[in-house]
């Protein structure tokens, strides 16, 4: 058997309590003198050392800025996403119901409306019961624990961990009587009405839930003012240990801590034996709402979500430092307007996943954005995958429409997406859609020059080990004489790279340029150095396409893409942000003579008379089909459809995508449907004019014998598929049908120089 132990010899519990007894008193002590009594008629040395100790200390307590959400906004002014470190919605006292305020002044202070900040009875009753007693008892008021709250809110703003912050429990008297004082210097400025507002404001409940409105709406899914009886006591029992009677994590002690709230409140009088009665005998009640901090607790628009988290992090408008733009996001309670339209979002997110589900066993991405012509307001952004970090192929945070600066992928291929810029340069030297180009020549050697201004020879060379560069077209019987109209229409590779050998690269390039449509890896222009740059062979972004077609529809003006429309912080401080950028970058005659032939791809190639609006643009597929394409657009909509393969550039033909076998995949696969489906439901939110095509040429001549598809040894893309010969594409505005169906992708030149048709 143990030995027993005396109590009396216990010198590590009762000499401690006798030490922390006197130690109290003499707090007590310096209080009560330096509060009640003038310093020269204390007597003892030390006692006037306490108060004036005691008088020296601060007597005004500096309160920062709460830390509050901040939420991104649709157009309309719905929220998106709430960003926080610290989730509270502060509320006015009169939106807080009383039963909560009962609750909450019966538990942690009883005699909060009769002391003036510090209750020394409080002080006095709890050392007695500490002294004799194995549990402890606080004497904090209610002042003195929104005085130590607004003190940790402050050490928190200003870069203090967690781990360092002072609690309860670890602070030296020196502290405690720093607190009473101030808790007093509150208590002459503020009511009592205005202290019990801030700590209901300020207070945490659990884990990042602070606050009684964000409080009830997390565990109740209720406003403040609705708490009823058993709900406040509830949350009223939290506030002393928010991990230990956390309902979620700890049913049984929450339970337990509420109905000694309630009895608390029933000492009081804020409640009736029988609403006691009835409120102990039920259960916690929970309806748990979980809000998610940042873009992953975005019900819609994640990956938009995340293009404006990057632009905000990214200024310095914002912040001198990544901190302190950090800090602003997830503390300074922003209010982030946007451009997005959920509109056209709802039917991006349905058309992306349809396409290719996120959990397919392909892995192949899809995406969809929209911008305005004449605006560059982005009105959608949607991808296929779920917004996370968590492992599998149907989760990613790459972003797919943006730059690789923004958080995205960095683009793709272009494909035959960017073959109008070689007929934009060909068209602003002075000749037009329907002369003739030889599309015969597939082969240019080593030797032959490429004039290329802008480059310090003033010439380059299309450079490879088989001494020279080869162009396919993906479909027989193409290369031959065609019009320029001709070629663009059916995308035939030998048709651009005979414009592009009449042309100086560097003009080709400088319209990708004005246009924007930069390198979406590196950010830098396209480079004119290798020729098969023509063909698509540079990774672009599918929001910068779809702002590059958006200033075809716009006769030319570009506008930089905007996703922000307004920002202001917690206290109606407004933030700058990018205004409306448009410029001119393409001589509307230029575009209109374009729009002739990008009309007919879309209106008889893609929309069949599906779309009674006038519509134009662009197939695109690379090599073996890793990246496909539509771009399209309206006056008020321009539209970038992207499927492809994400993580590399392995080949899409062959594989099973969406339970179906794909031996043959171009644009006409899924980028196209993709593209037609969305277009049509949304058109008609923005008006739809004339796109101010030029007379459109002659219908060209069709070859001289049927084609016959080649082999799909490289990319099966092509305009004729089983052995049908092409109609002359039709003239008009693109709203009608009267062309060949056939099929429809995009070529381009692969990472060596060769390059496929659509």
């Amino acid at each position: 058997m143990a030995p027993r132990k005396s109590p009396f010899f216990d010198t590590a519990t009762t000499l401690g309590k006798i030490v922390a007894f006197f130690g109290v008193s003499a707090l007590c002590g310096v209080l009560a003198a330096g509060l009640l009594v003038p310093a020269a008629s204390v007597a003892g040395a030390s006692a006037t050392a306490g108060v004036e100790f005691f008088k020296a200390l601060p007597a005004e307590l500096r309160q920062e800025p709460l830390s509050v959400p901040s939420r991104i906004l649709d157009s309309d002014g719905k929220t998106i996403a709430t960003f926080y470190a610290e989730n509270r919605v502060p509320v006015t006292l009169d939106k807080v119901s009383q039963a909560m305020q009962d609750a909450i002044v019966s538990i942690e202070d009883e005699r909060f409306y009769q002391h003036s900040g510090v209750d020394l009875r409080g002080i006095t009753r709890a050392a007695m019961h500490n002294l004799t007693s194995s549990s402890q008892q606080g004497a904090s008021t209610l002042t003195q624990q929104y005085v130590n709250n607004v003190l940790i809110n402050a050490d928190s703003l200003n870069g203090v961990s967690q781990e360092d912050l002072t609690i309860s429990g670890t602070k030296s008297y020196a502290d405690k009587l720093r607190e009473m004082k101030l808790a007093i210097a509150v208590e002459k400025e503020f009511t009592k009405e205005q202290i019990l507002q801030g700590y209901l404001n300020i207070v945490l409940f659990s884990g990042t839930t602070y606050g009684v409105e964000a409080a009830a709406q997390r565990f109740f899914s209720v406003p403040a003012s609705k708490l009823d009886i058993r709900q406040a006591a509830l949350l009223a029992g939290m506030v002393q240990l928010p991990n230990v009677y956390n309902p979620i994590k700890n049913p049984e002690a929450s339970l337990k801590r509420r109905n000694v709230v309630l009895g608390a409140m029933l000492k009081t009088g804020s409640i009736t034996q029988a609403e006691y009665d009835e409120a102990v005998a039920s259960d916690l009640g929970l309806k748990v709402k979980d809000v998610k901090s940042g873009c992953v607790g975005a019900k819609t628009a994640a990956y938009f979500c995340d293009y404006v988290t990057h632009l905000i992090l990214a200024d310095k408008a914002y912040g001198e430092t990544p901190e302190d733009r950090t800090n602003l996001l997830y503390r300074g309670g922003l209010t982030i307007k946007t451009t997005l339209d959920s509109r056209l979002q709802n039917e991006a997110e349905a058309e992306v996943e349809k396409a290719v589900p996120a959990d397919d066993s392909s892995n192949v991405g899809t995406s969809i954005v929209s911008v305005e012509p004449g605006t560059g307001r982005i009105l959608a952004m949607a991808q296929n995958k779920i917004y996370g970090p968590q492992e599998g192929s149907k989760y990613t945070e790459y972003n797919f429409n943006v730059e690789k600066s923004m958080g995205g992928a960095g683009g793709f291929q272009g494909g035959s997406t960017m073959k109008p810029y070689t007929t934009i340069a060909w068209l602003e030297s002075g000749r037009n859609m329907w002369d003739t180009v030889n599309a015969t020549r597939d082969f240019y050697p080593n030797s032959f020059p490429w004039k290329a201004s802008c480059l310090p020879r003033g010439y380059t060379y299309a450079l490879t080990d088989d001494g020279g560069w080869t162009v396919n077209n993906a479909t027989a019987g193409f290369k031959r004489s065609m019009t320029v109209d001709y070629g663009l229409y059916w995308s035939i590779n030998t048709a651009t790279a005979a414009q592009a050998s009449q042309l100086d690269l560097c003009d080709i390039a400088d319209a990708t340029e004005r246009l924007h449509l930069v390198d979406g890896i590196t950010g830098e222009a396209q480079d004119p150095s290798n020729p098969s740059f023509i063909l698509g062979t540079t990774n672009v972004t599918p929001l910068a396409q779809a702002a590059a077609f958006a200033a075809l529809a716009n006769e030319g003006e570009f506008c930089a893409p905007r996703a922000l429309v307004s920002v202001k912080d917690a206290a109606g401080n407004k933030y700058k942000v990018p205004e409306e950028d448009c410029e001119d970058a393409i001589d509307p005659e230029v575009v209109a003579n374009l729009n002739g032939t990008l009309s007919k791809i879309a209106g008889q190639r893609v929309a069949k008379g599906t779309i009674n609006v006038p519509v134009a643009g662009k197939t695109g597929t690379n090599n073996g089909a890793s990246s496909t394409w539509f771009v399209g657009y309206t006056t008020g909509v321009s539209t970038a459809a992207w499927v492809g393969r994400y993580t590399d550039l392995a080949p899409t033909m062959g594989m099973r995508i969406n339970g179906v076998s794909r031996e043959w995949v171009d644009s006409a696969t899924f980028a196209a449907p993709m593209w037609l489906s969305y277009m049509k439901d949304v058109v008609g939110y923005y008006p739809a004019e004339s796109l101010g095509q030029a007379d459109t040429a002659p219908a060209p001549v069709l070859p001289d014998t049927p084609a016959i598809p080649q082999a799909p040894a490289q990319n099966p893309d092509s305009p004729v598929q089983g052995g049908t010969v092409p109609e002359a594409p039709a003239t008009g505005d693109g709203t009608g049908g009267g062309g060949n169906g056939g099929g429809n992708g995009g070529g381009n030149g692969d990472s060596d120089g060769t390059g496929d048709e659509d």
